[in-house]
């Protein structure tokens, strides 16, 4: 059993690498191109999709010779939900937001720095977001990041931007901590905050913290579309909806103090 520095099982890291690359955009993969994007080789990269799909966590597809998620990651992943119960609680208000809206609602986790999207419901119209379950995103570019961020003393804000800096992702990215800290400002006094193609160029983004019993941010709920569809003059109207649909969840929660806007 090969170990590196930090100790991690070399065979279980290239597994994991490979489940990731497969459920990163979804519809399955040639074992070539899960060869490229891993930097592994070929025969790695088979024998690992072996083991994988004799646990069922993966699956080949003899119709489209393409390798997909299995049933067994989608279990192990169900469990997580589970144990969190604020995503089943948030499945309710995410579809309120949905209907109302008629844009896609997303619910959205911090890890690691970043948000983790670990719900959505699609929006019914031909323009849909484009963002996953299971996608990652900065905190300081998106619109659930912003809103967590919002709930964090300034001292901290600062040295999470030092430690995971502030990389351009697209021409519209906040790049410097003095333009963060007067959004942050803005978010704390509206009660929501704006994504405006800072992650993805044709992507907007209105999102909101909520607040579990302990009166802490647990997670954020964001409305997402393209700019067409979320113009300026319909972001006050949404970002209206999005936070009470946050505020909702957090009194779910038994949240005693969340945001209130203006």
């Amino acid at each position: 059993m090969e170990k590196d520095l930090s100790g991690r099982v070399q065979s279980v890291d290239r597994a994991m690498t490979i489940m990731e690359a497969l459920g990163r955009e979804g519809g399955g993969k040639r074992l070539t191109d899960l060869a490229r994007v891993t930097q592994l080789s070929l025969t790695t990269v088979h024998r690992l999709l072996t083991t994988l799909e004799q646990r069922h966590f993966v699956q080949f597809s003899t119709k489209d010779n393409l390798w997909h998620i299995g049933r067994g990651a989608f279990a192990v992943g169900n469990a997580f939900t589970r144990d969190r119960n604020f995503v089943a609680a948030a499945l309710p208000f995410l579809k309120t937001l949905r209907d109302k809206t008629h844009e896609t609602a997303n619910l959205g986790i911090v890890e690691d720095h970043e948000i983790v999207l670990v719900n959505q419901i699609q929006s019914r119209e031909i323009n849909r977001s484009i963002s996953t379950i299971g996608g990652r995103t900065p905190l300081f570019a998106s619109g659930m990041g912003k809103a967590v961020l919002s709930s964090y003393p300034e001292d901290e804000v600062r040295t999470l931007i030092r430690r995971s800096g502030m990389r351009r992702v697209t021409a519209k990215t906040i790049t410097t901590p003095t333009d963060l800290e007067y959004q942050l400002g803005c978010i704390k006094l509206d009660g929501f905050s704006i994504d405006d193609e800072e992650y993805r160029v044709g992507v907007r983004c209105v999102a909101a913290a909520v607040y579990d019993g302990r009166d802490e941010v647990v997670c954020a709920i964001s409305v997402s579309g393209t700019p067409a569809r979320i113009p300026n003059d319909r972001v006050g109207t949404i970002g209206r909806m999005v936070l009470e649909a946050a505020q909702g969840l957090s009194r779910a929660m038994g949240a005693n103090t969340y945001p209130t806007g203006p």
